[in-house]
């Protein structure tokens, strides 16, 4: 084929450069077959200040995002030393930070941990691992998981009901979902696994809930868990995500990430945040009363409770467009759903200025509970 691509780029025929390329979009990588049929646009996602100053006209400065779920107190020990910065990270820092994940998600010393530049770097590899699969999703929750199965070549089937995972070669589970917050015991999980061949649980949001983590049940089988400091420690930026299960598994996803994977301020930052009990438990604590704190304004505007968690809840009314419009030309960002018109996720505001812009924001909009 090298031979054909040449040819067609040096006599300028655009036609069969087109087509060539087509075709190559369908050639095997790493023994995955890859149609640009299969392709689909990148999902929405919330946390887009810059779109969201331009369709309402406000000032990326002037904007309050409630759209991404991310914890607005981050944790506060982020400073880096210079050696992070000016050095590759070694085997020991990677060693040390993984060391402080295995204690903090309570992972049994049989599982694998690695560490990745942020949970979507597995999402974007893992399908790779498992070509021409059936994928079994709990929905609606975090669209990239359909995105990326779909995306390789697999086939991706949502499903609405817990025990209809089975019916997929690969399960995959949001727990707590995001965005309406269901949630899931591991002994559940653990039995429905036993049907599946590989059962894949993203814990996004499961830092404030520790006791529904499948981590500490893991002895070897058939499970992938997802951990990530982006939500809980609000740390999303910093980029640093981890995959807990079989070695067999864990070890090819780490060579496939390559080396130095995860940047040196992250390892250190990371290592500290995660093995600071003291900022966790008040952290767990403060976030049931902002949430309660949450909840109770919405239903004071008449609003109706879908669901949530700990970061974020999700409100469902008909008014719902109408009420992200509103706010989001009041200056509040807050997370709408394409295929779920009715669905209005809302996450936590931080300082006390930022919590009386979403109750004036929200009291000068009509007939929101309509």
């Amino acid at each position: 084929m090298g031979n054909r691509f040449f040819t067609a780029f040096f006599f300028h025929n655009t036609d069969s450069l087109k087509g060539l390329l087509s075709e190559a979009l369908k050639t095997c990588y790493d023994g995955v077959m890859f149609d640009d049929t299969k392709l689909r646009k990148t999902p929405l996602h919330g946390g887009d200040l810059t779109a969201a100053a331009q369709e309402f006209g406000v000032a990326e400065a002037d904007l309050i995002d409630l759209s991404t779920g991310i914890n607005p107190s981050l944790y506060r020990h982020i400073e880096v030393s210079e050696r992070a910065l000016r050095m590759l990270p070694t085997p020991g820092d990677v060693k040390n930070l993984l060391a402080a994940a295995q204690e903090f998600y309570r992972a049994p010393a049989s599982s694998s941990i690695i560490a990745a530049p942020g949970t979507q770097a597995v999402l974007q590899n893992l399908p790779l691992l498992y070509p021409g699969r059936d994928v079994a999703i709990l929905s609606p929750t975090y669209s990239e998981h359909g995105h990326t199965w779909g995306s390789a070549g697999n086939t991706v089937t949502p499903v609405s009901e817990f025990d209809d995972l089975s019916q997929g070669d690969i399960a995959v589970l949001v727990n707590p979902n995001n965005p309406d917050g269901r949630r899931y015991q591991p002994d559940d999980i653990l039995k429905l696994a036993e049907d599946v061949e590989l059962f894949i649980i993203d814990e996004a949001f499961c830092d404030a809930s520790p006791e529904l983590s499948l981590v500490p049940h893991l002895k070897g089988q058939n499970i992938l868990v997802l951990r990530s400091l982006g939500k809980f420690f609000g740390l999303a930026g910093l980029r640093l995500g981890f995959l807990i299960g079989a070695s067999d598994i864990t070890t090819v996803l780490s060579d496939r990430l390559g080396p130095w994977a995860v940047s040196g301020p992250a390892i250190e930052i990371g290592a500290r945040a995660l093995a600071d009990d003291i900022w966790i438990a008040e952290t767990v604590s403060d976030l049931a009363i902002k949430a309660m704190r949450l909840n109770n304004l919405l239903q004071a505007c008449g609003l109706s409770i879908a669901g949530g968690a700990e970061l974020f809840t999700l409100i469902e009314t008909g008014q719902a467009q109408a009420i992200y419009q509103g706010l989001g030309r009041a200056g509040v960002l807050v997370r709408r759903f394409e295929d779920l018109p009715n669905w209005l996720r809302i996450g936590l505001p931080g300082a006390d200025r930022e919590w009386e812009k979403l109750a004036t924001a929200l009291s000068a909009i009509d007939n929101m509970g309509e």
